[in-house]
């Protein structure tokens, strides 16, 4: 197993949500020797040389501070489709307890059915100041609900594709229940149980429901992995692995935004200012000018890494000719209006990877199927930066699982790290 593919599989295991997967890049960065920083606090420490992260929540940045001022940006997501927990879920039917759940995204919903789930996320707690509340992480390593599909017996048109609803259907289990029990509070009390808290000190969650498979090497040859939120903690690992590994000439930053899923249009998203902030702070401690941060944002250059769709092989159909990716065979190159390629952001990426020998596919929508968003142009209109879309091919997007090729973490690795020492 290649260390490329290792690492993955640790961020893809441990990231059970948004939340988990900053705090696990924080700990990649800090024993790296990366300094924190807050986002609302003093940047005069950073220094030429330096290494530093901000962690803010569901939203990360790290930077590697080089000579030359010049931007080179990679950015990525940390949330992916799934269900939420509301606040008050508790639910009673057919002698079993199921949680109220809002859907995140645009998931496959037949997917997460008939799997074992467990909870993570956020808890805030109250505190002496109500303005700051004590937020605590929660992780339940254990199975602790599932959704059961209708029988056939009941549902007899199920395999010619029967409508869901999120409201009636993606209901998770839980526990059974005797008659007359008291269903009110029972998850709160559940957290409390979990954190060692008293149950009034809750003052909010946010629960994700995750998928509890593992990161699986699959087929005869172990040349498939199979796992939830490759979609796209492939491309947090990537980015990550590169900022650490490149030597930088410049201002090198790794962006990890949330609710890419959601359109981005939060202040943790790839829609919102928080990125320009933090850059002209950043300016700023170095003592440079407005025009210089105009400059290097418009000098720079962002990598937006996201996922692509790999050529189905039951399903070639949905394929467009020669721009259909393949597993095991290179990253992709994304091109089409809806993504921030242009000819010659394209040019630089296929000039570093056939400099550095990396494998490169072309990957463009069917024209008539048009793929989702990303961050890019999202954040490259805000910064006037030139970009590029990348990412690794992979099947089953928005799955509770999804499939992709082990080679190709490598290639997807070594170009954001010849990016940011370009």
């Amino acid at each position: 197993m290649s260390d490329y593919i290792a690492e993955l599989c640790q961020f893809l295991d441990g990231g059970v949500s948004p939340y988990h997967t900053v705090a696990q890049s924080a700990d990649y960065l800090s024993k790296r020797g990366f300094e924190e920083l807050s986002l609302t606090g003093d940047f005069s420490s950073i220094r030429r040389g330096g290494s530093y992260y901000i962690q803010n929540g569901t939203f990360l940045a790290a930077l590697t501070v080089g000579q030359e001022n010049v931007f080179r940006i990679a950015a990525s997501h940390t949330d992916w489709p799934c269900l939420r927990i509301k606040p008050t879920p508790e639910q009673t039917a057919g002698g079993c307890l199921k949680l109220s759940v809002e859907s995140y995204g645009g998931g496959i919903f037949s997917s997460w059915m008939d799997r074992p789930l467990s909870l993570a996320g956020p808890v805030l707690l109250r505190t002496e100041d109500p303005m700051k509340p004590a937020l605590r992480l929660v992780s339940w390593d254990e199975a602790l609900m599932t959704i059961p599909n209708l029988a056939i017996h009941m549902n007899r048109e199920v395999n010619k594709g029967v409508a869901i609803k999120a409201n009636v259907d993606m209901l998770p289990l839980c526990r059974t229940v005797e008659a007359g029990w008291n269903q009110n509070g029972y998850l709160l009390g559940k957290l409390a149980q979990k954190l060692g808290v008293e149950a009034e000190d809750i003052l909010s969650f946010e629960l994700y429901a995750y998928c509890m498979d593992k990161a699986t090497f699959v087929g005869f040859e172990q040349d498939l992995l199979s796992s939830p939120r490759l979609d796209n903690l492939t491309s947090v690992h990537a980015s990550l692995y590169g900022l650490t590994h490149a030597q930088p000439k410049g201002i090198n930053l790794a962006i990890l935004f949330d609710n890419e899923e959601i359109g981005s249009n939060t202040r943790r998203g790839g829609d919102s200012q928080t990125l320009t902030c933090i850059l002209e702070k950043l300016c700023c401690a170095l003592g440079l000018s407005r025009s210089d941060f105009l400059n290097a944002c418009m000098g720079g250059m962002l990598l937006s890494c996201d996922v692509a769709h790999a050529a189905h092989p039951n399903h070639m159909e949905f394929a467009d000719g020669a721009h259909a990716p393949m597993m095991n065979r290179g990253l992709a190159l994304k091109l089409s209006p809806r993504y921030s390629s242009e000819a010659e952001t394209a040019a630089v990426v296929r000039g570093l990877c056939d400099k550095y020998e990396i494998p490169v596919q072309v990957y463009m929508n069917r024209a008539d199927l048009p793929g989702g968003g990303t961050v890019g142009s999202m954040a490259s209109s805000l910064l006037a930066m030139p970009a590029a879309d990348i990412g690794v091919p992979i099947l089953a997007m928005h799955s509770a699982c999804e499939l992709m090729g082990v080679k190709d973490q490598e290639s997807i690795c070594r170009l954001c790290t010849a990016f940011f020492q370009a």
